[in-house]
């Protein structure tokens, strides 16, 4: 046999064996058997939620810090008379620290004793006047009768000028003596103001809580030095009360007009999977904050905390509540979003597609915009379809008025709905058990062999 013909005789057996395994290949794909994904119609609650994350936050905290520099020297005793620490319960006035006083105690003897001879100065200069005053008695009576005599033979000339500077000189010194009485009293007044600021400053040696609550923090340690310069060190994180709590959530600028005072909110938080917390939104704080061109504001959330279950700094999963609708028709969305093809409708409601669009892609674009095009109705509702098995395997549609959603389940109204109705929300194609099907029947499957 000629070559060309050998190689004419190959090229025909390989044509067709190529004709019959693409044959074979449509042929199995078209006999595949359909089946729909389907889910029952319910009816139920549905709330729709803004979510959103934020940090649990004691209601009111107080940061006591120190006033006065020195080395911590001890800690005080909580109300279970035990070492303040974390967790320690207290009550106001409790001594927390003791900071060493040693200097304190120094400055404050030292002024007590300033205060001492303050006071005695001013006794001594109340003590002067009044020889002030009796020498200026004396200068006046010697001076009046001077002035009686005048100068004459039984008085010299002399005599008379020295009388009158007596006197003169008695009056200044009275008044130098009370100007030296009140500077007295005002060195008192100063050194008893030294002294009670040494004694203050002793005070604040010991460290006080101010209110009642639980320590949270606790920042310094014995033999720690601390230095107050122009800003207090702070030494205890106090928690006034941990029975109620707040949530700082950081809500997006595009939900933030959809909170208000008073809404219900609720959050879990990863310590306690599986359960519920509940509060309501505080107030919005107005000062807003930008991260990466993301503005966002901060919502305080109050939440009872009455079994102590909640800790501070819990990371929160939030939801805000926007709506609740109790007993109504639910649907899950892929249901409405889900559109067949013009072959899977009954032949009763393919007459709504033009007939001009023989095409299949523009006939499933004429069934979206018959039936899934939405449509404002007068109760301010949207139109949807829905798609239930009516005969056999083909389809049939079903105008529903569309309502509110949470972005997986949306409420329904229409005739013909019922709990229990099973609706279209997909489709999957059933293949045999023993076979794999490819997208190319000429592409190898590398998934068979042994294992």
């Amino acid at each position: 046999m000629k070559p060309l013909i050998r190689r004419t005789i190959i090229t025909v057996l390989a044509l067709g064996l190529v004709i019959i395994a693409v044959l074979i290949f449509f042929k199995k794909r078209n006999g595949e058997p359909v089946s729909y994904r389907t889910e029952k119609v319910k009816r139920g609650e549905l709330l729709v939620t803004i979510s959103a994350t934020g940090t649990i936050e004691p209601e009111e905290v107080i940061d006591v810090g120190a006033q006065v520099a020195g080395r911590i020297l001890e800690f005080g005793k909580d109300k279970n008379n035990k070492t303040i620490d974390y967790g320690s319960v207290i009550g106001e006035g409790t001594v927390l620290a003791q900071i060493d006083d040693s200097l304190y105690a120094a400055d404050a003897a030292q002024a007590a004793a300033q205060v001492l001879q303050s006071k005695a100065s001013l006794e001594r200069a109340r003590a002067d006047i009044e020889q002030v005053k009796a020498k200026l008695y004396q200068a006046k009576r010697d001076w009046e009768r001077a002035q009686k005599l005048g100068p004459s033979e039984a008085l010299a000339e002399t005599a008379y000028d020295a009388y009158k500077s007596n006197y003169e000189t008695a009056v200044a010194n009275l008044a130098v003596g009370q100007a030296t009485i009140e500077q007295a009293v005002a060195a008192v007044a100063q050194s008893e103001a030294a002294f009670k600021r040494a004694k203050r400053n002793l005070g604040y040696c010991t460290i006080k809580s101010p209110v009642k609550g639980v320590i949270i923090d606790r920042r310094v340690n014995i033999g720690q030095t601390v230095v107050a310069s122009l800003n207090a060190p702070s030494l205890f994180l106090i928690a006034k009360d941990l029975k109620r709590m707040q949530v700082w959530v950081a809500v997006n600028e595009a939900d933030i007009g959809k909170i208000h005072s008073g809404q219900k909110v609720s959050f879990t938080v990863d310590a306690f999977p599986g359960e519920l917390f509940h509060g309501e939104v505080g107030k919005v704080r107005l000062n807003a904050s930008m991260s990466q061109n993301v503005v966002t504001y901060t919502v305080e959330i109050i939440t009872d905390n009455s079994n102590g279950r909640l800790l501070p700094y819990l990371t929160a999963n939030v939801q805000f509540e926007l709506n609740r609708l109790e007993n109504v028709i639910l649907v899950p969305n892929a249901a409405l979003r889900w559109t067949p093809s013009s072959e899977q409708v009954d032949p009763k409601f393919r007459d709504l597609l033009k007939t001009s669009l023989s095409d299949k892609e523009n006939q499933n674009e004429v069934l979206k915009q018959g039936y899934n095009k939405e449509q404002k109705l007068q109760n301010g509702k949207k139109r949807g379809t829905i798609w239930i098995i009516r005969s056999g395997k083909l389809l049939e549609p079903l105008r529903v008025s569309v309502g509110t959603s949470d972005g997986v389940i949306t409420e329904i109204e229409g005739n013909g709905l019922k709990e229990g109705l099973e609706v279209v929300i997909g489709q999957q194609v059933q293949t045999n058990s023993d076979t794999e099907t490819t997208s190319n029947p000429f592409v190898p499957n590398m998934g068979r062999g042994r294992h």
